[in-house]
């Protein structure tokens, strides 16, 4: 079967083009063919610095004949409507049409045949489209042409089984013929197949697969570390730039000055990276060396030497105008930049990045008691975490960002946990980066993340579909890695709660913003609407009413609404790694749902306790109930909780579910008894919450006394819990087996119902059993 070769050669095309459009090729002559009717059995494409290549195998010599029938007027219509029958099925006259029969009378049809194509037509045909329409990011045009192309497009090599494909894109010709390197070869050559085009580029200094070109590089630069008796800074995405940069890739070691190994090495490698493309390598006790490998596209006749020579000379300049920057930078400090960031605006509803640190700098501290982080040291830190975003380096390198900050800390003798925090608090970047071990760090990190969701959902600026301009789903997720992988226990609404009112309210002077601070640590401890908040409320003086009658008439719904939001990333979060989706509904719609981990730990018992026999059993008795009261609740519209009469309970079985009943309700409280994050009723939005929350009496101004705290909380046994709840398998299913629910007497119908009712209470205090599916 005939195979397909076509190159498309052009100027210089982005490194960071190269990947994309070897795919789009593949995918738009692919379909292409396989719609004209020619499929094929494998395809590839290939990339690199000058030329698009694409091997397809297994196409057909010809594309199959097409037999069509088109259904036409009644023989007798007229005339107008026989003669648009025959312009569309590109008939001359009528007679040409075959005739049919069905119940109303005779019809016209058209038998319309198609002869197929040769491969050779459907390809002339296909690849002009392609190469007019290539969805390059960005594209141009040359010279009095209209084809857009993203570099000018110089030839097209074409060959279908051994012959060249003629056609023509806007005075472009195609033909049989490629070329080399653009140094290292001389002439054309005429490949007649992929094999014989990777072995004659191979010859003309040509390495047409790019993942070949970055082993070569890989290999090299590896070997040439270790004649320096040093260790090569891997670095995939430098790896896979240098691929698209060079048809024929040497690798070759440079050296600069070490003085400049006084500069922060990231500071070091990334101006190098950035400017002059080339690898970093370290020492045997892993410091930065003063040296590096760039990587040439040609074998130069002298070795190498003046490639190297030059890429020295500019790399000396690059580095000293880091070392320029960071001289600059280091002498500033931090504390002297952070002022700057009253000047930048961080978003126009949002305030500056000054107003924007100063909020993370107060939920830092107060977070700080909750992952086990010094408040003093928390609040230093967030203080100066964004001041490095004015610094000279940062301007010129802004993946530098918190990186440049931690160096300037340390020269300055921050502590270290304050110098780390600068650097961490941007972590998690990405599914594969690390999430801070420093609990400081953490405490910055979180407060941080928690500020932005906050902020943008109490302007009501949320993501929507694909658009997420302000990374929200990655600072939630964030948020959710950080809150899991350190263990950490503290409810996410009063956290939110908190910062929300720090968005919403604009305290005129410090006394005010002193109260407002205390409300917000208030919020913290006890929730927004906890008596001990409610009993500050009470103190203060009327004055002061007035700017805290947002947080009296506070919409607990933008707070659950976020916490909706962290809820879909958690289950993201938790399927990607195994976790049933029905078993993290059934956990989620539990009351302590803000508390993540708790959440997560839930998750786990209850699908360890559904592997086994009495859980996969039980979980067939307590659906069945819930059918049962579904039905029956709909029916008598009515409510069948509470508890039932022991007077009524005449069966042994409903006496022995009864007591069964009583047992592990108990048993579940006893294991999970704590000091829940959030009452269920806390958070209300009607009269009831709001005049709970009033203050009733006047008292001196600025006065917030802290009221009785909320209770010492232990860690649920949700093991214990699960335990406990395997003891109602044997009585529930004798329950079933024996007793007639629906009974004649409607006093034993009532109470039987009530004892259903009792069973689904007593598992909805471990999981909503409703949404486990089986």
């Amino acid at each position: 079967m005939p195979n397909l070769l076509l190159e498309l050669f052009s100027e210089e095309i982005p490194a960071r083009m190269q990947a994309r459009a070897a795919d789009d090729l593949l995918r738009l002559v692919g379909d292409g063919l396989r719609e004209a009717g020619l499929p094929y059995e494998r395809g590839a494409a290939h990339s690199g610095p000058r030329r698009l290549t694409l091997h397809i195998e297994g196409l057909p010599a010809r594309s199959a004949g097409v037999r069509e029938e088109r259904k036409g007027p009644r023989v007798g219509a007229p005339e107008a409507a026989i003669q648009g029958f025959l312009k569309s099925a590109g008939l001359a006259n009528i007679s040409e049409a075959d005739t049919r029969a069905d119940g109303k009378g005779e019809f016209y049809v058209a038998v319309i045949e198609k002869p197929g194509a040769s491969a050779a037509d459907i390809v002339a045909r296909v690849v002009p489209e392609v190469v007019r329409r290539f969805p390059w990011p960005k594209s141009m045009r040359w010279g009095a042409g209209k084809l857009r192309w993203v570099r000018p497009l110089h030839s097209i090599l074409c060959v279908l089984d051994g012959e060249p494909v003629e056609f023509e894109v806007d005075g472009v010709r195609s033909g049989g013929l490629t070329r080399g390197h653009r140094f290292m070869s001389a002439g054309e050559a005429r490949p007649r197949s992929f094999a014989e085009y990777e072995t004659v580029l191979a010859e003309a200094r040509v390495i047409v697969s790019r993942e070949a070109r970055a082993r070569r590089i890989l290999e090299q630069a590896q070997a040439a570390a270790a004649r320096e008796k040093l260790t090569l800074v891997e670095d995939a995405a430098l790896l896979e730039e240098n691929a698209g940069l060079a048809e024929w890739p040497v690798a070759l070691a440079g050296r600069f000055d070490e003085a400049f190994l006084d500069v922060p090495p990231e500071l070091l490698m990334t101006s190098m990276k950035a400017h002059q493309k080339c690898f970093s390598l370290r020492g045997r006790d892993g410091r930065l060396a003063n040296r590096f490998i760039m990587v040439a596209n040609l074998e130069a006749q002298d070795g190498g030497r003046a490639i190297i020579a030059g890429n020295e000379r500019v790399i000396r300049a690059r580095l000293s105008d880091a070392k320029f920057f960071w001289d600059n930078d280091r002498a500033r400090g931090l504390d002297a930049m952070r002022p700057k960031l009253d000047a930048i605006t961080f978003h126009e509803k949002l305030g500056t990045q000054g107003q924007r640190v100063e909020r993370i700098r107060k939920l830092a501290r107060e977070l700080a008691p909750l992952v086990g982080a010094d408040p003093e040291l928390a609040d230093r830190a967030a203080r100066l975490c964004k001041a490095d975003l004015v610094s000279e380096t940062v301007g010129e390198f802004p993946e530098l960002q918190g990186v440049i900050g931690r160096y300037i800390a340390e020269a300055a003798g921050e502590p270290q946990a304050v110098a780390d925090a600068i650097a961490e608090h941007y972590k998690p970047l990405g599914a594969g980066d690390s999430v801070p071990a420093n609990p400081v760090s953490i405490a910055v990190a979180l407060a941080d993340k928690l500020d932005m969701l906050s902020g943008f959902w109490a302007i009501d600026e949320k993501p929507t579909g694909s658009k997420d301009p302000y990374a929200l789903r990655r600072a939630a997720l964030g948020v959710i890695r950080i809150t899991l992988d350190r263990n950490l226990r503290f409810s996410l609404n009063r956290l939110t709660d908190a910062q929300i009112l720090r968005h919403q309210i604009a305290p005129a002077n410090a006394a005010d913003g002193a109260i407002l601070d205390r409300l917000c640590a208030l919020t913290i401890a006890h929730g927004m609407f906890g008596a001990p908040t409610r009993a500050a409320l009470a103190e203060l003086e009327g004055a002061a009413l007035e700017w805290l009658k947002s947080f009296v008439d506070h919409d607990p719904a933008i707070s659950d609404d976020l916490l909706v939001f962290f809820h879909d990333r958690l289950k993201v979060y938790m399927r990607e790694r195994g976790a049933r989706h029905d078993l993290i509904d059934a956990c989620i719609a539990m009351p302590e749902s803000c508390d993540l981990t708790l959440v997560v730990r839930r998750v786990e018992a209850l699908g360890r306790f559904l592997e086994t026999d009495d859980g996969a059993n039980l979980l067939a008795g307590v659906k069945r109930a819930a059918n049962i009261l579904r039905i029956e609740e709909k029916k008598d519209s009515r409510s069948y909780d509470g508890e039932p009469s022991p007077a009524l309970l005449k069966a042994p079985e409903e006496k022995a579910l009864a007591k069964a009943i009583a047992e592990v309700s108990a048993a579940i409280r006893a294991a999970l008894d704590e000091a829940a994050p959030d009452a269920p009723a806390a958070k209300g939005k009607g009269k009831s919450a709001k005049a709970a929350a009033t203050p009733p009496k006047k008292a001196k101004a600025g006065a917030v006394k802290d009221a009785a705290s909320d209770g010492a909380r232990r860690e649920p046994d949700f093991a214990a819990a699960m335990s406990a709840l395997a003891r109602l398998r044997a009585p529930v299913d004798a329950f079933f087996d024996k007793v007639t629910v629906n009974a004649e007497d409607p006093r034993l119908r009532e109470n039987r119902l009530k004892l259903l009712a009792q069973i689904r209470a007593a598992t909805l205090a471990v999981a909503d059993f409703s949404k486990i599916e089986g």
